[in-house]
């Protein structure tokens, strides 16, 4: 990473953070305003133009700080990871309310009511965050009763302060899931995305993608002859690529070859991952 990647400083040629004046050249500096995303996933490109690629993708009840608005799209630095791109216009709220729970269960609707035979309105990820005003039950189903009138399974919730023990179980929870590039969520996800998404439920936000994750992530290990001294929850490097290890032998990955996270030998992928791409460039312990 440069000192000042534009995937994490705001800055191009016309308009900056006011953050970076000095630092960048810009013919304008702004301080930038608050605001959260609202819609169950909203896609942040690298251009404000629906063919110029994904770079990462925010969850409902994620902060952003928005420093232009044009043509319907916004352009945004997420306060979580300090991700910077463009969103739709249409995904930012003001609400500033206080988040009181998070999504634990990999994916859960969300209904116009308490009432699971209601038709459902909406889909949220694991890790969307939403406010519970009260909670309801019906027919021995409880709901949570949301500050925006929707309903949504109880038991999918957990409150914001509470974190799973291990980020391994939690990418382990989300085995199957489809491989999408620069999918950050439980509907598609890349393997960088896997890493943040799994961690950010245990209650540790990190960087995005894994290059930066390479570098910034726990400590460096040694991984011992025949990769013998790596445990669950090592991660493994290539060019462009993270696995995570649930034993010391058996990595899980969200990779284009099963087009799924799924699990894999660590010598297995190692052989099959290197007449492309060569060998691991590194092993961290977070």
């Amino acid at each position: 990473m440069s000192a000042y990647d534009k995937r994490l400083h705001a800055f191009r040629p016309d308009l900056a953070d006011a953050r970076l004046q000095g630092s960048v050249v810009a013919e304008r500096f702004v301080a930038g305003s608050r605001a959260r995303i609202v819609m169950p996933v909203a896609d942040m490109l690298r251009e404000p133009t629906p063919d110029s690629g994904l770079n990462t993708q925010l969850l409902r009840g994620d902060d952003v700080t928005v420093f232009d608005e044009a043509e319907g799209w916004a352009w945004v630095q997420a306060t979580r990871d300090g991700y910077v791109g463009y969103v739709s216009g249409g995904s930012l709220g003001r609400d500033s309310e206080a988040l009181t729970h998070v999504v634990a269960a990999p994916r859960s609707f969300l209904y116009p009511g308490p009432d699971l035979k209601f038709m459902r309105i909406g889909e949220l990820s694991i890790g969307s965050a939403v406010t519970v005003r009260s909670f309801a039950e019906t027919r021995g189903t409880r709901y949570a009763l949301l500050s925006t009138g929707e309903a949504v399974i109880a038991a999918h919730l957990r409150p914001v302060d509470e974190h799973a023990p291990d980020f391994v179980a939690i990418a382990e929870m989300l085995l199957m899931t489809p491989y999408l590039w620069g999918g950050a969520t439980a509907f598609g996800i890349d393997c960088s995305g896997l890493v943040q998404l799994s961690m950010r439920m245990s209650g540790r936000d990190v960087l995005r993608d894994t290059d930066m994750q390479s570098t910034t992530l726990g400590n460096h290990v040694e991984p011992g002859p025949g990769y013998s001294g790596l445990l669950r929850g090592d991660l493994v490097f290539w060019k462009g690529h993270v696995a995570i290890m649930t034993d010391e032998r058996t990595m899980i990955h969200a990779n284009g070859h099963t087009m799924l996270v799924s699990r894999e030998g660590l010598a297995e992928a190692i052989g099959r991952i290197g007449y492309l791409y060569g060998g691991p460039t590194g092993f961290r312990r977070p």
